[in-house]
C-alpha cells in the first residue's frame, strides 16, 4: 500500500479492522476466563446459581459412611429418610 500516492484504506477497511481486532480481544479474553474457572472448579461442584442433582444427597450420605463419620444404623435410618420411608425426620434424635 502506498499512502503516500494519495491511496488509502476505505472507510470500511478500517472499521473491519477494528472488528476483527475488537473479537480478537474478546475471544481471547473468554478463553483465559472459560480456562481458568474450569481448573479451579472442583468436581462434584454445584454450577453457580444452579441446584444440586437428585442423587447429590445419596452420593454425600454415602461418602459419610465411607469416611467413617456416620455409623451402620445412622446410614440406615438416613436412607430411609431420603427415599420417603416411615415417618421419620433427620432431626429426631430418637433411635426407634
Amino acid at each position: 500500500m502506498m499512502f503516500w500516492y494519495g491511496g488509502g484504506w476505505a472507510w470500511w477497511q478500517a472499521g473491519l479492522m477494528w472488528l476483527v481486532m475488537i473479537a480478537f480481544w474478546a475471544l481471547l479474553i473468554w478463553a483465559i476466563y472459560a480456562l481458568v474457572t474450569g481448573i479451579t472448579r472442583r468436581p462434584g461442584q454445584a454450577e453457580p446459581g444452579g441446584q444440586r442433582g437428585p442423587g447429590d444427597a445419596r452420593r454425600i450420605l454415602d461418602e459419610r459412611l465411607a469416611r467413617g463419620e456416620i455409623g451402620t444404623e445412622e446410614y440406615q435410618r438416613l436412607r430411609e429418610v431420603l427415599e420417603g420411608g416411615p415417618d421419620r425426620t433427620a432431626g429426631s434424635g430418637s433411635a426407634r
